[in-house]
């Protein structure tokens, strides 16, 4: 099992254990949990925003935020663990969940990157010439013979994008949770 492998299949599980850490690690205020809570909204409004366009397995989405960035909702989810970081106001807590996503989806948007171009050929190594990776382009880029696309609230939950928001409020909660029970 390669790297690539491991972190696709175990990213979940991993987050999940790491999350208690960094609650553990965590020393919110109630300053920078509204900070966090904003930064985070910023990565979750990306995340639905790649969900709606998003037709998983089927076409090459090449359209909406898709035009700016090959991972818009990784994008997203950099932006949320950062929303996160913040709201712990931990420096410890913050490297931990910063190292993890990167050093996990640098692995995951790789793997995804050779099952794309494994599915879609030349028409993958084309759009991936055009559009970077994780940091998006100012402009849009637009492939001839590229996917026409739309956003779709049918798509977003299909892609079962509810869940991030959820998980997100849950662990504002929990920070909230433990400011509470320092300040006694």
């Amino acid at each position: 099992m390669t790297a690539r492998d491991f972190f696709s299949r175990w990213r979940v599980r991993i987050g999940y254990l790491l999350a208690v850490v960094l609650l553990l690690l965590a020393r919110p205020t109630v300053r920078s949990i509204i900070l966090g809570a904003a930064v985070g909204t910023i990565g979750l409004a990306i995340r639905a925003y790649a969900a709606g366009y998003l037709h998983k397995q089927e076409v090459l989405t090449t359209t909406g935020p898709y035009a700016y960035t090959r991972n818009p909702l990784y994008l997203g989810s950099g932006i949320l663990a950062l929303g996160a970081a913040v709201a712990m106001h931990s420096w410890l807590a913050a490297a931990l969940i910063l190292v993890y996503f990167a050093v996990v989806y640098s692995f995951v948007m790789r793997r995804e990157e050779m099952e794309l171009r494994a599915k879609h050929g030349a028409a993958f190594d084309a759009y991936a010439a055009a559009v970077p990776l994780f940091f998006p382009r100012l402009t849009p880029r637009s492939l001839p013979g590229g996917a026409s696309g739309f956003f779709s609230w049918a798509q977003y939950k299909r892609n079962h994008e509810y869940e991030a928001p959820a998980g997100f409020l849950f662990f504002l909660i929990l920070l909230a949770v433990i400011w509470r029970w320092r300040a006694l």
